[in-house]
Parts: C-alpha cells; structure tokens; sequence
C-alpha cells in the first residue's frame, strides 16, 4: 500500500509541465532524472521501490535520493548519496563513484606503538602503505611496512614486545605440575609437551614477564589421589617454592585444591570436568581451563528455548558426575521457565526407568550415562519404542562415533535395532580447539598448533592420551604468564614482586587470583575466560546423528550466549516435536438440529398456551366456563407457557453464548422453570386440593360448598408461587449460579498425529449444589406425591364449583409422572449432553402439551358442539329465570343418578337368583341323604324342614321396591 501512495505522489513528478516558451533545453527535462548503472562489485538502493518497480521506471523524480552499496569487503570511494537536481542531472557526477577493495583496519593500529598510513586516505585502498613504529622501551617484532594489494596486506601484523632482561639476569618462577602419563585417564601423554611448548613461547616473548622466567617442577600422577598426595607434598616441602600447581585429572585435582587453600597457592587444571570442583566455598583458589561437565546445560537450556520446548525428562547413571550436572541444569532450566517433569535414575539396569519414560509420556530426554550404560539404555529404548518422530534424545557427546555398533554381549539388540532406536539424537561436546582459523595470542592458528604439537611428539595423535586437551594445557600456561603479569606490572616496574612469594604471604595469592580472574584472551582452543566459580567458560559443539553418522548442526558460545547455527538439522517427522502430546480442549456442544426441534415444539406449545390462554379469557363470561375457575386456567396456561420457554435457555450453551453470558442462562432456566411449575402445577394442585378438602366431607362442609370463596384459591397458589420465589431468591443470592467445567477421557484422534483430545462438557453449578437440588426436588416431589394422592381420592367426586377437577386430576397425574422419572434421569445423564437435554425438554414439551390439551380442549369442544356460549345474564332472559336453569340441571343430575341405581340393581337381582339355584341345590342333596320321614301319628303331614323365612323367597317385585 505505501508502495502505491508513492508510485501516485511520482507520477505528477514524472508529468511536470515544460519550461515557459514550450521549449526544453538540453539540461532540462519534463521527466527527472534518468536512472544510472551501479558500480562494479555495488549496485544503487532505491528508496521506497522494489526492483521490479525500478525496471519499470526509466527517469526518477527531482529530489529522488539514490545510494551506492558494495558487495563483500568493499567500501564506496567517491559520492555514496546523490540526488536528482531539477535540471535532470545527479549531484557531483564529475566524481565517479567506485567499490573498492580495502584491506583489513586492524593494521591501523599498534598496541605500544604507531601507525604511518601513506598513498592514500582512510579506509586503505589499494596501493596503500603503513609504516610501524614501536614506543620507547619496546621493540618491533615483525615487519616494519606492509602494502595494501587486493585487499590484502604484504606483510603480517607486528607486535611491539617490550625489552626483556637477559636471560642470565631473569628470575625464575616455578610451577608445580601433576601429569597423569598412565592410569585411568593419561592425559599427561599429550598435555606435559603442550605446556612445555607453551613455556618456551611465553619465556620468548619480551612484553609478558620481561623481568621473570617460568620454569616446571612436575611428576606422574598416574591420576591416583593416593600418588597425587605423595607428591603432592615433596612440591609443597622441597625446594623451589612454587607459586602455583596444576593438577590434571579431576579425583587429583579435588585433592590438590582443597589443600592448597592452606598453602595459599592458586591451583589451575587443564583436564578436570566434574562440577563438583565448581564449589567455591570447599575449592577457593581452583580454576580450570577444561570446563565443567555442566558447560553443555547452557547449550541443552539454549536448544531447548530454540525449539520451544518447556518440560523435558531425565534419565541419569547414579555416579557424581552426572548427578550433579543434572542439580545444575535442573536450576539453569528452572530459570528458563523449563520444567523437568520426570527424573529416573539407574545403577546399572535401566529397564524400569526407560519404562517409566514411556508411561509418563516423556518426549524431550536428557541422557546423563557412560558408553556402555548408553548401549543398555537404548536397546531398552528400542524395546519400549520409545524412539522416532515423537521423542528427541540428548546425550554426551564424547562417545566413540560407532559407539551404538560396538559388540556388547550386555544386550541382546541387533546393530539395525540400535541403529534405529539412536537415529536424530543430539549431542553436545565442548570445543577444546578454536574452530575458526584465526591467530591467538601466541600469534598461532589452531591448526599451526596441532601441526606444531604432532611434530613433538613420539606417537601418533590418536594413541596419545590427552592430545583431545592438549590446547587446555597451553593455553593454561598463557592464562598463568597473563595473570602473573598483570600481577607483576608488566616487567617489575611497578607493582608486587613474584620473587617475594612465599606460603605465608596471602597479599599475592590474592592479587594473582584477582588477575586469574579476569583474564579474557584468544587461545588455541578457543577465548579464555572464566566464571564465576573459576571454570572455563567455552564453546559447545552440537551434532546430530544423521544416517548412522554425526553431522554438525551449530555451535554455542557460552561467552557471549550466541549460537551459530548452520541448519543442518533433520527429524525424522519434518520438524522438531512436541515437548508432550497436545492436549486439545474442545467443548461437547448441543446438537443443533435436536436444539432447533425442541425449539419449533416448544414454540408451538406456547402459541398453543396462548391460545387456550385467550379462549380462557375471552369466554370467561360463559357459565361453564366460570364453574371451572378461569383464572386458576389461566395461570396455569402461563406457567406452561414459561415452563416451555425455559427450554431455550436450556439449550444454550457455549456454541451460541460466552462464559460471561453463561450465568445469567443458568439463572433463566431456573427461574422460568421454577415460576413456570409453580403457576402451572400449583393452580392444578389447588383446585384438587379444595375439592378434597370441602367435598369429601359430606356434613361438615355443607355451608363451604355453597361459599367455595375465589380469593382461597388464589391465597393457595400465591403461598405456593412464594415459597418457590423466596428459596431461588435465597438460592441466587447466597449460592448463585456459575459455569463449571467437566473433564473427561482424553481421545485419540484417528489421524496418525500427535495430539490428544481432552472433551469438555459446561454446566450450570453452585457451590452447593447438591444441597439446593435436594430441597428443591424434595419439596416439588412431596407436592407431586401429594397431588397424585389427592387426584384419586376425588375421582369420583361431582361438584359444580370446580367443574373439571377429573380433568385437572388427569393433568396431574401427566405432570407427576414425567417430572418423577425425569428428575433422576437427568441427574444421571447428565454427562451427555444430547440426552439429557432431549429428556428433560421434552418431558417439560410433552407435559405442558397435555396439560393444555387435558384442561382446555374439552372445553373448547363442549362450547363448540353444544353452542353454550350465553353468559349466566343471558341465560336467565332466555329461560325467563335462574332457577329454572339450575332446575334443568337438577334433572339431569337425578336422570344420571338414576341410571346408576338401574345398574345396581341389576347386579342385586342377579346376586338373588343365584342365591335361589344354590338353596335349591342344598335341597335336593339334603333329600338324597336322609329317607322319608314316618307319618305323624297325629294324622299330618309328615315333617319336614321349616319354611325359608320370607326374605329368602322374595320376588323380583319387592326387590324393585326396596331399591325404589
């Protein structure tokens, strides 16, 4: 967009009108300035355009800026800027413009001396000469003048080297050193010829210790603590005095440095690695130019923070070494805001850590273990598969390249099975000789050391132990000559004498330590500096195995906490993983199309309450209708009307609302549905309620059935619709309503990925729920019981007050049933979303549906089908009186009356005439049994049974008249 704003500010430029007389001259144009060729080895930035812009364009407005720019060690000679003038030229074009070569500055300046640059200005260009003069007192060391051809000086650099006393009037300064030629690591093979190397240059040099000349006192450790100690003590009790010791590996080194505290000398190592050493309190005087073992957990903590990982796992052989590198860098990640999330250790089997590993989904591992424990480890690796595009593995760097290849009889893994189980592992080794190739100190490369080295001594590199610390060594011996130097004053002019050293003299072991301290210089092995605990800080190697075989992917300066990377990595994935498998949050949400259908029923229910609600009012004038309490119908339309509404609200959920909207759903739905049961359920109950309680008693509420006052049944419903009021109000206020979030079981997606989805379900909850439920559904479901109980007592009961209790009875029995069965089951599914709310809305749905139906249809229906649409006023203008009406419906009360004593007597006179076939059936059996009786002497009849009394051979005719 900025790109088009000034194309559209250079184009009225670009059409500038001619000059007055419509004539150009030959330096005038209407167009700027025509755009010109870089220089050779340069090219021209063009402010503001691209260089697809640029070749489209062939002038440049007035005012337009260009600026030359050269490519390698190349330097502009001549105008760097010009700009387009009004008459269509550039400034300065009589000065060509070229990119030169120029040769290195830093021979423009001397340490102790000045430079003399002639044939030319600064920078120095081709066919430039410096001359080299020294300061009084110094002396030039190297060539006095050196030319500038092609970028590149004739000659190398001088150096000013101050005048040193001869030889024979130089004092000694003696070093007391431990080498172990043999033993478990023989490092002295390769280190005793280095340093002493390093004394024949640093003794040739005439700016460093003019006045003093170092000498070495040493003896084979044999890297024993015990023939340390011997020896330890003949340097400390024969003479010469010696003003500092250098021990080699890290168990002779322990014991030096906490010796020498009581002798006040300096203790300087060129082969210890233990991070123990790094314990100033125990170790005061103690430095070392081999660094710690923990120098890789700045490297491991920097490639953790490049590739983003924030929790890692360890897995460490139980040795000191590697049990106090890992203390250090679990405080170096801390600080990083690294966690380390599992830490396992083994003695000598690591079947059951690895295992661990795998259990606790361990992704980032740091392996802290010698060679062949490191072979164990990953045949278990192999078997647990804990190895691939998932997991990354950090290991020491030392090992042998084919290390994984090595026969071990330990394991039973195949070459191929290592092979793969260690492809992509990282490692990291400290840098003991300066990569790049440039001049240190000693004014040698790294490589002119190796060569120099080679030469002296009397095997080859790769069977000489310690060669791989051989420039620790030297460059030990120059750290010392520095610090004694600055010690000294730089030649005895000024400052302590080194002669005067003795055990007892504390003012020049700590002046030695200050400069040791301090000392900051190139080396062959690298910049020498040391922290804060005296342990050489340095450069780390990183590789990568890559097809069986370690490629160098970066290195890192722990110095100046840079890392150099060369983007060589590769993973077997395409990129680096994920520190643990991610977890992704997602939210069950309602399904739609059930949520959008519940919806349309429950929108039609409450068109349908409407409706009933309006019929209710608008004939509420009709008799039938008054005998059937309007107004409790139409609360109960409205309750059923909020009962359905509270339906959206409970469909709703994070899909269409946010979390700070979710309280105030959770706070509708139980308002509406509470306020809709209580004005739905509550006018049903209390109809039910007054026709149980005044027409079931048949002489005791004779006077309440002809005074049945309205305002009782409103007092009843309004007691129930407060006591629902006040407990949510009481609910809301000390326990509102929040969203709270349920957890489940994370799943694996189907897709071969690494990640894992955590399902998470909203619900409506308070702190005591469970508490508030309790009430609430044990209060409504007494209500509900109670209401069944009284909807069966009065099922037979007929009462012109309330004229369709039995349907209200019918709605109550829908009514309790669903809401008893929906209650608990909701409870229980409510993990899963779909169902419980497809449950609990449609009982609400089909509950209010047959409410409305059950108490107003069949009167919709009666006042269509008999036309009873008259008020009670009409009524009794048409009949001509009330008492009429109320006669009429006394006769039908007395014909239906009637027609059930029909049927009941019906049933009576079948009961007779079974009783009559069974008396005869006694009869005849009884006759069977005994014979005739004998005359009666008196001349009768012979006796026989009495007569059945006169109850027992009635007819159907006083039957009639006892029922009558």
């Amino acid at each position: 967009m900025l790109l088009l704003l000034l194309l559209l500010l250079l184009v009225p430029l670009f059409l500038r009108p001619p000059a007055a007389g419509g004539a150009q001259t030959p330096n005038a144009t209407s167009e700027g300035c025509q755009i010109i060729h870089p220089p050779w080895e340069g090219g021209i930035r063009y402010r503001g355009l691209t260089r697809d812009q640029v070749k489209a364009i062939n002038f440049l407005p007035v005012d337009y800026e260009i600026e030359y720019v050269c490519r390698g060690e190349r330097e502009v000679v001549g105008p760097k800027v010009r700009k387009c003038l009004a008459n269509g030229s550039w400034t300065d074009m009589d000065i060509p413009s070229r990119c030169v070569r120029i040769c290195s500055k830093s021979y423009l300046i001397l340490e102790n001396g000045k430079v003399f640059l002639t044939g030319g200005d600064l920078p120095a260009l081709d066919g430039a000469r410096v001359d080299f003069r020294c300061d009084p007192d110094f002396h030039l060391v190297g060539g006095s003048r050196s030319i500038c051809n092609q970028g590149q000086w004739s000659t190398p650099k001088p150096h000013c080297q101050v005048n040193r006393t001869p030889h024979s009037e130089r004092r000694a300064v003696y070093i007391g050193a431990l080498f172990p030629m043999s033993g478990g690591w023989p490092g002295g093979q390769a280190c005793q010829p280095a340093v002493e190397m390093a004394l024949e240059d640093v003794n040739s040099r005439r700016d460093i210790l003019p006045d003093y000349e170092l000498k070495l006192i040493h003896h084979d450790s044999k890297c024993d603590p015990g023939q340390a100690t011997k020896y330890l003590y003949e340097l400390l009790y024969n003479d010469p005095i010696k003003i500092i010791l250098m021990p080699g590996c890290s168990s002779v080194s322990t014991l030096v440095a906490e010796a020498a505290r009581m002798w006040n000398l300096i203790v300087l190592s060129y082969g210890s690695s233990s991070p123990a050493l790094s314990n100033r309190q125990r170790f005061p005087t103690f430095f070392r130019t081999h660094p710690s073992a923990t120098l890789h957990n700045p490297t491991r903590v920097k490639l953790f923070e490049k590739w983003g990982w924030k929790k890692i796992a360890t897995i460490q052989q139980t040795t000191e070494v590697f049990t106090s590198t890992l203390d250090d860098l679990e405080e170096r990640v801390k600080e990083a805001g690294i966690e380390i999330t599992f830490r396992q250790s083994f003695f000598s089997d690591p079947a059951v850590p690895v295992k661990n590993l795998k259990r606790q989904d361990a992704r980032i591992i740091v392996g802290l273990f010698y060679e062949t424990e490191a072979r164990k480890v990953f045949c278990e690796v192999y078997k647990e598969r804990l190895f691939g595009k998932k997991y990354v593995w950090f290991l020491i760097g030392w090992y042998a390249d084919n290390w994984f290849k090595t026969y071990d009889p330990s394991i039973n893994c195949t070459v191929d099975e290592m092979t793969e189980a260690v492809e992509g592992h990282i490692t990291t080794e400290i840098v003991m000789l300066n990569p790049a190739n440039t001049r240190s100190i000693s004014n040698m490369t790294s490589q002119e050391f190796v060569e120099k080295l080679t030469k002296r001594l009397k095997r080859h590199p790769e069977e000489t132990g310690g060669f791989q610390e051989a420039p620790l060594a030297y460059d030990a011996i120059w750290a010392l000559a520095l610090a004694l130097n600055k010690t000294s004053g730089g030649g005895g002019r000024s400052g302590v004498r080194l002669e005067d050293f003795n055990y007892n003299n504390q003012t020049i072991t700590d002046q030695i330590y200050r400069a040791m301290n301090s000392s900051s210089f190139e080396g062959v092995s690298g910049h020498v500096v040391f922290d804060a605990s005296g342990s050489r800080m340095a450069w780390t190697l990183i590789e990568q195995l890559q097809g069986g075989s370690y490629k160098k992917i970066g290195y890192y300066d722990s110095t100046k906490d840079d890392l150099s990377w060369s983007k060589t990595d590769k993973w077997i994935g395409g990129s680096p993983p994920a520190d643990q498998t991610l977890v992704i949050k997602t939210f069950r949400f309602l399904s739609q199309k059930l949520f959008i259908s519940v919806s349309v029923l429950s929108s039609l229910g409450i068109v349908l309450a409407v409706v009933c609600l309006s019929f209710n009012i608008y004939n509420s004038h009709v008799r039938y209708i008054q005998n059937s309490q309007p107004n409790l119908n139409n609360l109960t339309a409205v309750g059923c009307s909020l009962a359905l509404a509270a339906v959206f609200p409970l469909g709703l959920d994070g899909y269409h609302i946010g979390r700070n909207q979710f309280p105030f759903v959770c706070q509708a739905r139980l308002w509406l549905l509470g306020l809709g049961f209580s004005l739905g359920y509550g006018s049903m109950f209390t109809k039910i309620w007054w026709v149980h309680t005044v027409f079931t008693k048949k002489e005791e509420k004779k006077e309440w059935r002809k005074t049945l006052e309205p305002w009782k049944l409103y007092t009843t419903v309004g007691l129930l619709v407060g006591m629902d009021v006040l407990t949510l109000a009481i609910w809301q206020i000390v326990d509102p309503l929040h969203r709270t979030i349920e957890t489940f079981a994370k799943e694996e997606p189907k897709e071969d990925i690494d990640v894992s989805i955590l399902p998470q379900l909203e619900h409506c909850s308070s702190k005591k729920m469970n508490t508030w439920l309790g009430i609430f559904y044990g209060y409504k479901g007494l209500l509900l019981l109670l209401g069944i109980f009284l909807a069966y007592e009065t099922k037979s009961v007929s009462t012109e007050k309330i004229n369709d209790h039995r349907a209200v009875g019918m709605a109550i029995y829908n009514v309790a049933v669903l809401c008893l069965i929906t209650a608990p089951v909701t409870m229980i599914l409510s993990s899963q979303q779909d169902a419980a709310f497809a449950f609990a809305s449609l009982a609400i749905v089909f509950s209010s549906y047959i409410t409305l139906v059950v108490l107003f249809v069949p009167k919709i229906r009666r006042l269509i089908t008999r036309g009873e649409w008259q008020s009670e006023a009409q009524d009794t203008m048409k009949t001509g009186s009330s008492t009429n009406n109320n006669e009429e419906e006394k006769s039908r009360l007395l014909e239906k009356e009637n027609r059930e004593l029909e049927k009941i007597i019906a049933e009576k006179e079948e009961r007779v005439s079974e009783l009559r076939h069974q008396l005869q059936s006694r009869q005849q059996l009884r006759s069977r049994r005994h014979p005739p009786t004998p005359p009666d002497p008196s001349g009768g009849l012979p006796r026989g049974p009495p007569e059945p009394p006169d109850r027992l051979s009635c007819d159907g005719s006083r039957v009639h008249l006892l029922y009558k």
